[in-house]
């Protein structure tokens, strides 16, 4: 059972001019609304899929999943070491060189439209199981992630005989074997982001998905075996980071992508440093979201929710730093208090559920460090009312306001459903302040004015900007940031550079 946070001391924001408080629970309750998971099916324990079968990890190492809603065991996944990552890229390389790189490349296009129509078959199951595995609303595993899942396969699946296409006047051929990590907000969808390009263009792939939520893609290994995809060409590889070192290290591995933080992306690039083998990285983020007076103040306020409170804030592109023009300031953060206080948090699997569990122990313990240091450096903290649930690792909605621009919980990536708030004058000081930081991934502007969207954005130092909407994802759009936040892009047609090489 988790231990409750009593050490912070809520700080209530005062606005300028009084303004009543809205209630909503005094008016009416949500009846609980959970989905069924008596059409899932997990096993007791998983071993390493390589070579199109279940394997025995070499010394017989396993850990726990944990599902965080409740901190009910889930299954027991094998630890991958050394030797079974040899084994891995051994299958990927010769499924590579003797089967898949060999096939038409119209016939691989047919196997991943075979993938991808079987995870829209299967969507319940994936979503359930994402849910359980992650501690996201089942409403968002249902509507976001395994929707854009299929997509991305769908997407990639059309290029697969279409390169020439893609690259105009150029010849391209595949890399060879990619090894891929991926993290634990968004499992199978980061494996559909790294998987479908990585094959729709020839490669074979050794993939490691997180420790905390390795289900969703044993279970797409099955799905693989079920599709009759060609032994070798896609191996699930389970472990830690240092099952991650070991297919970093491999020298048999052409390609390494990885999703994660910024400071385990420093060390692969140091690894990877004097070698030939191509990488992409999608690192952290510490996204700005401006609102202008000339915003639409209600349809923001939901763009603000989405962007922090999505996922428990466990978005590398989550707008996490709110930069609010001082002239509407006051109105925006008396309407986000109250849309806040609206928010449901408890259960995954229940439908109403806006706020779902953090993803570990671990993370959640980290997410309340942060509010400890938010308080003690000065900052006003509020979080919702919300009732929490007795177990499992919950954190209530959280905004920061009175922060300055040096404070850590406005410079780190706090990773959960925290939200510093922090006003400017002009547009050239917004634009200074949502470039302070040594991310550059993801951020907002809201305006009802087109050149302001396109003078501010323009100046904004993301590799993706939102106008007037927050976390809009489409497999024919590339994501991917500047200086801390990676390098290259996934996603759309420049998502298929990282996996070819140019004769």
């Amino acid at each position: 059972m988790k231990e409750e946070n009593t050490d912070i001391q809520e700080k209530p924001f005062k606005p300028s001019s009084p303004t009543n408080r809205l209630s909503f629970k005094a008016e009416w309750e949500y009846a609980e609304a959970p989905e069924s998971t008596d059409h899932i099916s997990i096993e007791d324990r998983y071993g390493l899929f390589i070579d199109g079968k279940f394997i025995e990890p070499e010394k017989g190492r396993y850990f726990k999943s944990i599902n965080p809603a409740n901190e009910e065991v889930l299954a027991e996944i094998a630890e991958a070491t050394q030797q079974d990552v040899n084994k891995a890229v051994e299958a990927a390389r010769n499924a590579y060189e003797k089967t898949w790189s060999k096939l038409e490349a119209k016939e691989r296009g047919k196997y991943i439209f075979r993938i991808a129509r079987l995870i829209q078959e299967r969507a319940r199951e994936f979503s359930v199981i994402e849910t359980m595995d992650g501690g996201k609303p089942i409403r968002e595993s249902r509507d976001v992630d395994i929707p854009l899942a299929a997509a991305h396969f769908f997407y990639y699946a059309g290029w697969a005989d279409k390169l020439e296409y893609a690259f105009p006047g150029k010849e391209v051929t595949s890399l060879g074997v990619a090894g891929q990590i991926i993290p634990w907000n968004f499992p199978l969808l980061m494996l559909a982001w790294k998987i479908a390009p990585a094959l729709a263009t020839g490669n074979t792939v050794v993939l490691k998905p997180a420790e905390t939520t390795s289900l969703t893609a044993l279970k797409f290994a099955e799905l693989c075996r079920d599709a009759g995809l060609p032994e070798g060409v896609v191996n699930i590889v389970t472990g830690a980071g240092q099952t991650g070192s070991h297919i970093v290290d491999h020298d048999d591995i052409d390609k390494i992508a990885f999703t994660g933080s910024t400071e385990v992306g420093k060390i692969i690039m140091k690894t990877l440093a004097g070698t030939d083998k191509k990488y992409t990285l999608e690192l952290g983020g510490k996204g700005p979201n401006i609102i202008f007076e000339d915003a639409p103040i209600d349809q923001a306020v939901e763009g603000i929710i989405n962007a922090i409170f999505f996922n428990q804030g466990h978005v590398c592109c989550a707008g996490s730093r709110l930069l609010v023009q001082e002239g509407v300031a006051d109105k925006v953060i008396n309407k986000l208090r109250d849309r806040m206080e609206t928010l449901i948090v408890g259960d995954p699997l229940d439908k109403n559920t806006d706020v779902g569990a953090i993803n570990s122990k671990q993370q959640y313990e980290k997410i309340n460090e942060y509010l400890e240091l938010g308080v003690d450096e000065g900052a006003d903290i509020f979080q919702s009312s919300a009732d929490l649930p007795d177990n499992g690792y919950f954190c209530k909605p959280t905004i920061f306001t009175n922060v300055a621009q040096s404070n850590r919980i406005v410079q780190d990536e706090i990773f959960g459903p925290v939200l510093t708030v922090q006003t400017f004058r002009t547009a050239q000081e917004g634009i200074e302040k949502a470039n302070n930081t040594p991310y550059g991934l993801a951020g907002g502007v809201w305006t009802d004015k087109g050149s302001k969207i396109f003078r501010v954005g323009q100046n904004i130092d993301n590799g993706v900007v939102w106008s007037n909407t927050y976390n809009q994802f489409d497999p024919t759009s590339p994501f991917g940031g500047y200086k801390e936040s990676g390098v290259g892009r996934e996603g759309g047609l420049h998502g298929l550079y990282g996996y070819v090489k140019f004769k």
